[in-house]
């Protein structure tokens, strides 16, 4: 027999890769807050649009992005059903200086702001519709 190196470096290898896939799966698309986005304030001038009344969702996407379209009828269906809440979409590639300041780091990126602007929650991928009706509420609670 020979040596086990390599069938434990492989196993070593595996499991990690399996690891990272659930860690990102749990935490794909799920609207979280604090950290840093509880200082994070974008305004109607860097949006290029004007802030909702009571909430905003904005969009982070690129043209690659296969979940981006999908997003985007989602966030527009929830904005257009709740008065008060506006949707911005947000060209990651031409915005580079917003990813950054965002700290956007895939698309689609989704914040859900205040009506001052203030990140309240952000996913990175795709909401579900009850996670982002729930922070559409909490957005609006104040």
């Amino acid at each position: 027999m020979g040596d086990p190196t390599g069938l434990i470096v492989a196993a070593v290898v595996s499991l990690a890769v399996i690891v990272f896939g659930l860690f990102r799966a749990r935490r794909d698309g799920r609207l979280r807050g604090g950290g840093r986005d509880e200082i994070l304030r974008l305004s109607a001038g860097e949006l290029g649009e004007t802030l909702g009344e009571r909430a905003t969702l904005v969009q982070f996407s690129t043209t690659l992005c296969v979940s981006c379209p999908g997003t985007r009828r989602l966030l527009a269906d929830v904005s257009a059903s709740t008065p008060g809440v506006a949707f911005v979409e947000i060209d990651a590639e031409a915005r580079l200086d917003l990813v950054r300041r965002a700290d956007v780091m895939r698309t689609p990126t989704v914040l859900v702001l205040d009506h001052a602007g203030r990140v309240v929650r952000r996913a990175s991928g795709p909401p579900t519709r009850a996670d982002l009706v729930s922070a559409v509420d909490l957005a609006t609670a104040g």
